[in-house]
């Protein structure tokens, strides 16, 4: 195949820049930190915050990850059932289009939870805006292998996330700038400035959103649909997926690795506000600070990884990344309270490993996946194994800090998840090698 033209490979990474304002303003900096100011209901003497949800008293930090598990769970029960129906219809577009303005619409909502107001709008819109976020892009991925060659894959998956981090940094600084100068629009100091970047995050995401969707190319049916197994087609094509890996040992033992590795990766990037929040006690600016350096150094680690890849191969690439990981969790363990160019320094390292190792991963497997027209069902076998992954590892960390009263164990705990995940890429490597199917 060839890939696609200049404009529609374009329009495609847009799509990273129009919903990657999510993921930074919403799960990374602004919407954390005011969630830990706003949900307290009472702290204890050692400053750890207790809030009151559906009958239970949760420490404020554990319920934000149990919210987003729980989001997680619904979108990894519900994708394969849709991404089924697109696949048969080849109406993906139509599909990611629904999960666009679903998540769109709950940011915009999140200006309406307010201190004092009631908890249950908050959670639910979390949980709406998450679902509407990842799972549109199980959609938005599997357009991957539609418009890219094999060869340009690594290369285009690292452009959208390029774009993402570029697009989101841009909103993230005028949101900064609300949050630190509300003067300056005419605001006064407080809360609003910060409902009002959640406001502009669903605008940002709807209007760049569709100008992608506009640029994206029909689907080709995959077959007709049975009507009557509407509800279990996608489960049976998860299934198929399965049979098909199972003679597939490459594949097979990645997907083991990304599963682990892909569980501790997310699990720093969703939980790492709140811990620099809570656990070190780092001011907001710092925090929004050290996520911005984040974003900016992804951009160059992205292509740097993906050069690196050209030069050692997928896997060894992927392997360097995870060593870096665990480094980061041991370090993380070790930064004292307050320690903001620590902070910073880790920032910087997580930075430059974070979008190389998404971006790669995403590539490598729809390098390793069989020629198919059924590619929103293996991408979406990808996508359910990526959220039972964040599931097991959002719950972790949260029952961990319950349990042990600290963050910092549940950061070190994050390393075992790391270490199955560089086993795992180590086996498929010999695998590779000692089948010689595929080169990449």
């Amino acid at each position: 195949m060839q890939t696609a033209s200049k404009k529609v490979i374009n329009g495609w990474a847009m799509y990273d820049w129009a919903n990657s304002v999510y993921n930074l303003v919403i799960t990374s900096t602004i919407f954390p930190a005011y969630y830990e100011a706003v949900a307290k209901d009472r702290v204890d003497e050692a400053g750890t915050a207790y809030v009151q949800f559906l009958g239970r008293e949760f420490v404020n930090t554990s319920l934000y990850n149990y919210t987003l598990a729980t989001a997680f769970l619904i979108v990894a029960i519900t994708s394969p059932i849709l991404s089924s129906i697109a696949d048969y219809k080849g109406n993906k577009k139509s599909f990611m289009n629904f999960f666009l303005i679903m998540g769109s619409v709950a940011c915009c909502c999140l200006f309406f939870f307010t201190k004092g107001g009631p908890l249950s709008i908050g959670i639910t819109c979390m949980i709406i805006a998450c679902v509407g976020f990842w799972g549109s892009l199980v959609f938005y991925n599997s357009f991957l292998p539609e418009i890219a060659a094999p060869e340009d894959r690594d290369r285009v998956s690292a452009k959208g996330f390029a774009m993402g981090y570029i697009g989101s940094v841009i909103l993230q600084i005028v949101c900064f700038l609300f949050v630190l100068k509300p003067g300056w629009f005419g605001m006064d100091e407080g809360f609003l400035p910060a409902r009002i970047s959640f406001l502009l995050v669903g605008v940002w995401w709807f209007g760049f959103g569709q100008f992608s969707l506009n640029r994206l190319p029909k689907s080709i049916p995959a077959g007709e649909q049975n009507q009557r197994n509407i509800l279990t087609n996608g489960y049976k094509e998860l299934g198929k997926v399965w049979r098909e890996l199972m003679h597939m040992p490459v594949l097979k033992r990645f997907l083991f690795a990304f599963f682990f590795y892909n569980m501790g990766v997310q699990t720093v990037m969703l939980a790492a506000t709140l811990y620099g929040k809570s656990e070190l006690q780092l001011p907001t600016t710092n925090l929004i600070i050290a996520i911005l350096i984040i974003q900016v150094i992804a951009i160059p680690g992205a292509y740097a990884i993906s050069k690196l890849s050209s030069v050692i191969g997928n896997f060894k690439a992927l392997m360097v990344c995870v060593v870096v990981w665990i480094g980061i969790c041991i370090a993380g363990y070790y930064i004292p309270a307050k320690g903001i160019y620590e902070f910073y320094a880790l920032a910087t390292v997580v930075g430059f490993v974070m979008g190389g190792i998404q971006s790669l991963s995403r590539s490598t497997y729809s390098k390793l996946m069989p020629e198919t027209k059924d590619t929103t069902s293996f991408f979406s076998f990808f996508d359910v194994t990526e959220k039972i992954a964040i599931v097991i590892g959002m719950f972790s960390f949260g029952y961990i800090t319950e349990l042990t009263g600290s963050q910092r164990s549940s950061v070190l705990a994050l390393m075992v998840f790391f270490v199955a995940g560089l086993i795992g890429l180590f086996f498929a490597l010999h695998k590779q090698k000692k089948l010689s199917q595929v080169s990449i």
